[in-house]
């Protein structure tokens, strides 16, 4: 049996030690909480940031916004960090609230089960051991998982092929022959990186995404000093990029015709940097902006009008073991294959098995796709809370702010458990079907719902996406009404 930390007030389990995981920790042992514990199955903290280690790795948000309110960084070194930056972020954090005792690296979560009789949820993990507590909250995020696509042929290529999630940097990519397949925010990244060193890239889009530049730069030791000596000069940065995606989201969520001044930038940029007519015309979009996730760039157009890279749109039927085949039974020979294919976004959980009240299985009260009030929690199954859950990613804006305000929501609740005459709380069902009925409604006048993405499951439910500003989902989870909850005594 796994133990917590003795410490104060209900016991919480917590899976994973990205910004989901390290923000809910902090914002417990920030109101006095200590009885926690994060359990990561890596060995050591940082999700995604961790995970993603190919090369370009970065986040295509301001730094200033995508990191917590309550740690700013004024060292950061660049407007629009990269991944190590990132990660050193999030392990200087994890360290300086002392989050290290509370976490058992190395052990990933395989199921989870409630009991309502003793108000607990029990917790199985892959090492063997069992964990109990009062609240069971998986911070796994919507891009833990990737996606390898599913091609005839593809376990017959005879070299090394990887997801670019999972990164072989044992594989020397120097003059070699390397395939792409996929056009998402991890491809336009690594792919100026890895031409400058393969001898020929060839890049196999399905869409063509819309690309904007990024007013990235790096940031002077005076800007720094300021930062540090004057905390408000990076407020102020801060709140610009703020209200600049407010304005997106808005264009995006209401009005679509606010965007169109990107979309122009979009064909402005496109002309500046391919100058070749028929590649331009295989770049351009056929869907409305912000369908699809919108890519901060600067050097992925350029690096397509390279010699050495070719943009292919046939459509692929298989891998062969020397290479790609497309449906106009061109073999394009390849000595490396590389996936930019994406994640499992509407796959909430993963494989994680949950169990609730009278047994009920999380993945069957999800058959239809994944919901939760306020992206978190699901009736029936008590003292259950999501970080980063469905309906809770952001078209613009920092999932950083989303992920703030989730924990705020969750200590709450951990506070209402504090009560002698409370074990458990479980969200009322009718206000989960209000709530969901209202988020739908609201995505079907969306953008997102113009084209098939990652934001939506093949039904054409969008279960991934909020469908409003930041500032409404601040409002709106800023105190936990009892009332909407069924709670339960001891």
């Amino acid at each position: 049996m796994g133990t917590t930390p003795p410490g104060t007030g209900p016991s919480v389990l917590i899976v994973g030690t990205g910004f989901g995981g390290i923000g809910t920790a902090i914002e417990l042992q920030r109101a006095g909480f200590t009885e926690f514990t994060l359990l990561e199955r890596a060995h050591e903290v940082g999700g995604v940031w961790r995970e993603n280690t190919y090369p370009g790795a970065g986040c295509d948000i301001p730094s200033p916004l995508y990191s917590f309110s309550f740690e700013p960084n004024p060292d950061w070194p660049k407007r629009y960090s990269l991944q190590p930056d990132i990660h050193a972020y999030l392990k200087r954090v994890a360290a300086k609230y002392g989050l290290g005792p509370h976490i058992r690296f190395g052990t990933e979560v395989t199921s989870a089960t409630f009991d309502s009789r003793r108000g607990l949820w029990t917790v199985e993990t892959s090492t063997g051991e069992t964990y109990e507590a009062n609240v069971f909250v998986p911070a796994v995020g919507q891009l833990s998982r990737p996606v390898l696509p599913d091609i005839p042929g593809r376990e017959t290529f005879a070299g090394p092929s990887f997801h670019s999630a999972e990164w072989d940097h044992d594989v020397d990519l120097r003059g070699k022959r390397v395939a792409v397949i996929g056009t998402g925010a991890s491809a336009i990244q690594f792919v100026p990186e890895i031409r400058r060193e393969a001898g020929r890239v060839t890049l196999f889009q399905r869409t063509a995404p819309y690309i904007m530049n990024k007013k990235d730069t790096r940031y002077r030791r005076w800007q720094q000093r300021l930062f540090r000596r004057l905390p408000a000069t990076q407020l102020l940065g801060r709140l610009r990029i703020f209200l600049l995606a407010e304005y997106a989201t808005y264009g995006m969520t209401k009005h679509q015709f606010l965007t169109k001044v990107f979309e122009l930038r979009t064909g402005q940029l496109r002309r500046r940097h391919l100058k070749d007519p028929a590649l331009r015309a295989k770049l351009k979009p056929d869907y409305p902006l912000g369908c699809k996730r919108i890519l901060f760039t600067n050097d992925y157009l350029p690096a397509l009008a390279q010699p050495n890279v070719e943009v292919e749109t046939g459509r692929i039927t298989a891998i062969t073991p020397r290479g790609v085949r497309t449906e106009d039974g061109t073999e394009h020979q390849a000595d490396i294959v590389v996936y930019g294919t994406g994640f499992a976004a509407t796959e909430f959980l993963g494989k994680l098995e949950v169990h609730g009240l009278d047994g009920r299985s999380l993945s069957d009260a999800w058959a239809r796709g994944a919901r939760a009030y306020l992206g978190m929690t699901v009736p029936g199954f008590p003292n259950l809370f999501c970080v980063y859950g469905p309906n809770t990613n952001l078209g613009a804006g920092s999932i950083v702010y989303m992920i703030e305000r989730q924990a705020r929501y969750i200590r709450q609740a951990v506070e209402q458990l504090t009560r002698p005459d409370v074990s458990y709380v479980d969200v009322r069902p009718e206000v989960e079907e209000r709530y969901d009925a209202e988020v739908q409604r609201r995505l079907a006048k969306s953008v997102w719902t113009t084209c098939a993405s990652w934001y939506r499951q093949d039904d054409g439910r969008v279960s991934t996406n909020w469908p409003g500003l930041v500032s409404e989902y601040d409002r709106r989870t800023r105190t936990l009404d009892l009332t909407e909850y069924r709670t339960v005594g001891a």
